[in-house]
């Protein structure tokens, strides 16, 4: 009885086979380049293959390049911008200085006289008290700031000290309701109080004859009475004169020159013996 299946070759018989038929193409191909040209062929038939797969690596390769890019794109706006933005500030910065240092200059040179100390303050805030006119500076007792002491800025008289802390100091201004200033006017010398009337911008000069020699554009000057104010600062200048023979008095307004409105940097008159801190400081 013959077997159904035929039994062929053992599996040790096809392994050696297959490894000696292997070494011999290797040998082959390798002496005498038998098989090249099929290379070729295969080569160019795997190709197309090749390309299509290797679309996906090459789309995302391009996609990062472009994302890194972009990154780098916007980083390097956003750092133009911080650039720009910090020379605007720095231009601005160097406006505002220029304008202070036009202020500080215009300070020193103010008729100051030389013998009394002086400092310079900043303004801080303004008080919000409809029937006071006060302002808050920087300096206060440690720097030598007392009560009373007079207050200027590169226009005019501003005001005087009226309440010290450590630190800081309040200005009553010249145009508040309760100040009272002795003047003179620079033409003639005739001596006159201006009082605030309670507006900013506006001083009234009370009990002044019908007969006084005084017109609009006349400018009040500090006279020194009452030892305060030193003498010779400049006050206000008279805008409206009013002559009316059924008043006792004749009525006259002025306007202050110091900038109360836009008041910034103010100047500290002292003493002569008043431990203020000095402009070099």
């Amino acid at each position: 009885m013959q077997p159904i299946f035929k039994r062929g070759p053992s599996l040790e018989s096809r392994l050696f086979l297959v490894v000696m038929l292997s070494v011999i193409m290797l040998i082959s191909d390798g002496l005498y380049g038998v098989f090249k040209p099929v290379r070729t062929v295969l080569t160019s038939l795997v190709a197309p293959v090749q390309y299509i797969a290797s679309l996906p690596a090459s789309f995302l390769n391009v996609s990062t390049d472009r994302i890194v890019s972009q990154e780098q794109l916007i980083d390097q706006n956003e750092q133009l911008i911080l650039q720009m933005m910090s020379l605007q500030a720095d231009n601005q910065r160097f406006k505002t200085l220029l304008a202070e240092n036009s202020q500080l200059r215009k300070l020193l040179d103010a008729p100051i006289q030389t013998s009394l100390s002086k400092t310079v303050a900043e303004l801080m805030a303004v008080d919000n008290n409809p029937y006071s006119l006060q302002v808050l500076i920087n300096k206060g007792s440690t720097s030598g700031v007392y009560d009373t002491q007079p207050v200027i800025d590169d226009q005019g008289v501003v005001g005087q000290i009226v309440d010290v802390a450590q630190t800081t100091a309040r200005v009553l201004l010249v145009s508040d309701l309760s100040h009272a200033i002795p003047v003179r006017i620079l033409r003639n010398n005739l001596r006159l109080i201006a009082n605030g009337t309670g507006k900013l911008n506006n001083l009234t000069v009370r009990h002044v004859p019908h007969s006084a020699d005084i017109a609009e554009g006349d400018i009040l000057i500090t006279s020194g009475l009452g030892n305060v104010f030193p003498e010779g600062y400049p006050v206000a200048i008279i805008s409206e004169v009013i002559r009316d023979d059924g008043q006792p008095f004749a009525k006259v307004q002025a306007t202050p020159l110091a900038r109360l409105d836009r008041l910034r940097y103010l100047l500290l008159l002292g003493r002569d013996d008043a431990p203020l801190e000095s402009l070099n400081e």
